[in-house]
């Protein structure tokens, strides 16, 4: 079913599933379908559904009772539960697994797309997503999974418009995300003669994750989660060189309230940046 990915949980979770009225498609997402996933990580599992047929939550409940280890600690959620971006889904333990189940609107999911392919992405506010959630993640999120089930056809569809990565939406990204690194490290200047480590420790991690999104964007790279995305993005070629020791460094200096030190760090890793977005030939926005 899943190739070479003989996983018991997905297989038994798409048996379960499939009497789910709304489910156009299941798929295998996160660091298990990219292939770098620890033996700790959780299994993603993204429920796709049209919009004027929805997920029926109720055959969800159903279908995941006689699975999970302890169904008063399972979360199952409404379609919409969680907001637009993460728009419901479960929090499941079944045979000491942690697996999430998210809902996605196809619907929704090919506006996306269509607008990623035309260079517009939007960034929203988002629980669970520290940074924020970047609307390209749709589409990365098909780009990288692997269909469980897919009868119809609809997830090998959206496959075919997000590879090759849309220089569009490359272009985008950089754009988006180049100048704010500089100005999130201006901020935490600006903080440092108040001592104020949250605000300093805000701007840095919003350098971090902008300057991540660059280094998956010049290398046509999808983000679909900024956990992990700087040590990730060190493996590039087309990266800052020492990037996961440089941003260990600048937390050990926030951490220790050292924050010249941690903001020189940054304007080294930003001056690097710098480099490598010339290259694209991208010139960054103005703020």
């Amino acid at each position: 079913m899943l190739q070479s990915m003989k996983e018991a949980v997905v297989e038994r979770l798409s048996d379960a599933l499939r009497p789910v009225r709304g489910l156009s498609a299941l798929v295998l997402g996160g660091s298990r379908a990219r292939g770098i996933a620890r033996s700790s990580s959780d299994y993603d599992l993204g429920l796709y559904y049209e919009t004027e047929a929805p997920l029926q939550v109720d055959d969800i409940r159903t279908a995941i009772a006689p699975l999970v280890d302890d169904p008063t600690q399972s979360t199952v959620t409404a379609v919409g539960g969680w907001g637009r971006w993460i728009n419901g889904g479960a929090w499941l333990s079944i045979s000491n697994q942690k697996v999430d189940l998210l809902y996605r609107d196809l619907s929704q999911v090919r506006a996306v797309i269509a607008e990623c392919q035309a260079g517009q992405i939007s960034m929203n506010y988002q629980p669970g997503h520290p940074h924020g959630f970047c609307s390209a993640i749709w589409m990365g999120e098909v780009a990288t999974c692997k269909p469980v089930r897919d009868e119809a056809g609809v997830i090998a569809e959206l496959k075919t418009r997000a590879w090759p990565f849309p220089t569009q939406l490359r272009r985008a990204l950089i754009l988006r995300f180049h100048w704010e690194v500089i100005f999130s490290i201006e901020n935490a200047e600006i903080a440092v003669h108040r001592d104020e480590q949250t605000h300093i420790a805000g701007c840095a991690y919003r350098a971090l994750c902008c300057t991540a999104q660059v280094l998956f964007a010049i290398n046509r790279q999808y983000l679909i989660n900024e956990k992990g995305a700087i040590a990730e993005a060190a493996t590039f070629p087309e990266t800052i060189g020492e990037l996961a020791d440089i941003s260990a460094e600048i937390w050990t200096a926030v951490g220790a309230r050292k924050f010249p030190s941690a903001l020189q760090l940054l304007r080294r890793m930003a001056s690097d940046l710098d480099g490598l977005v010339a290259k694209t030939n991208f010139r960054a926005n103005p703020h």
